[in-house]
């Protein structure tokens, strides 16, 4: 395993990290969560991410038992959540002081920590004032329930927004962006993310390395039974992979298929090693559905080197 700097902190993650969203008490069962959790840390994986938003909270009661029941020292990993839809009344979503503070409890209680390493807001919220949320992230931190705070599909502006504040009022500012990244979706990480690394030394942490499966190669000829499209709220990956572009993406995932063979690897392994080829993303979050599915994926850090190439980066550019 490879292991990289979370912006500008200390804190060093696996640059391939577990994450939990429709898989953990939607896809799978349990007993597969733990399989893959088991495999994740013993192969090195140091990172699992959750959110109290995925399967209503149940993603992070059946990661937090697996945890408890693993006995690993708690040193040893580094567990995010995040913050934002928390329940259906207007006080237990969004970004208010109350909502991040009683948030962030009831996902250590579902955790059964005490503690999470990384709390993020999981999206932005125009309707709370920055400084209220900086205040209240502090907060937490100040009362060792995180170590970091960082944000999630935040625009470049809002960012630096946040930074400002928190140097501002001489708190912590977030030190990392969550963001989607693959072949399909790199305006954030390519484009707009470099500037703010240059400026505030903020890094990235990519999700859905396969365009939620679409990289894969599985939906080349449509859906299969019991794929992440078929489940339910996932209907907008249905239409995606159905609509005029995504066909047209299918198209170029076989060429780049072509490119992955000569490599010697699976195309799903090719994407996240792309992914991971620059250093401004200190990790990239993978989901699995089967162990099988987690051997494969954790095998593409051998393949980064093959990426970082020139040519074969060239090459993977003019298909896409």
């Amino acid at each position: 395993m490879l292991y990289r700097k979370l912006g500008n902190s200390g804190l060093k993650v696996s640059c391939i990290g577990l994450g939990t969203w429709a898989t953990f008490g939607n896809q799978i069962t349990d007993e597969v969560a733990e399989e893959l959790v088991s495999i994740a840390y013993e192969n090195g994986v140091n990172f699992f991410d959750t959110a109290e938003v995925y399967s209503g909270g149940k993603a992070e009661v059946i990661l937090g038992n697996i945890l408890k029941k693993k006995k690993w020292r708690r040193s040893t990993y580094i567990i995010s959540t995040k913050l934002f839809w928390g329940g259906r009344t207007e006080t237990e979503r969004g970004l208010s002081r109350k909502h991040i503070i009683e948030g962030l409890n009831a996902s250590l209680q579902r955790l059964q920590l005490s503690y999470v390493d990384i709390v993020f807001a999981n999206r932005s919220d125009p309707d709370t004032p920055m400084e209220e949320i900086v205040r209240a992230f502090n907060y937490l931190i100040e009362q060792g329930k995180a170590f970091y705070w960082g944000t999630s599909r935040w625009n470049p502006t809002e960012i630096m927004e946040a930074h400002s504040v928190a140097r501002q009022l001489h708190l912590i500012p977030p030190i990392v962006e969550q963001t989607e990244y693959n072949f399909f979706q790199r305006e954030m990480i390519e484009e707009q993310l470099p500037s703010l690394q240059r400026s505030i030394g903020i890094s990235a942490l990519s999700w859905s390395p396969l365009a939620c499966g679409l990289i894969s190669g599985k939906y080349a000829q449509g859906i299969p039974p019991y794929s992440r499209a078929e489940l339910k709220g996932f209907d907008w990956l249905k239409e995606k992979i159905l609509s005029e572009d995504g066909r047209r993406q299918q198209a170029r995932l076989k060429e780049i298929e072509i490119i992955a063979d000569r490599l010697g690897c699976s195309i799903s392994q090719l994407a996240i090693a792309w992914c991971l080829r620059y250093d401004i993303n200190c990790g990239v979050l993978i989901g699995a559905s089967s162990t099988e599915q987690m051997y494969e994926n954790l095998k593409a850090i051998n393949f980064i080197s093959a990426v970082v190439d020139p040519l074969v980066s060239k090459e993977i550019d003019s298909v896409l």
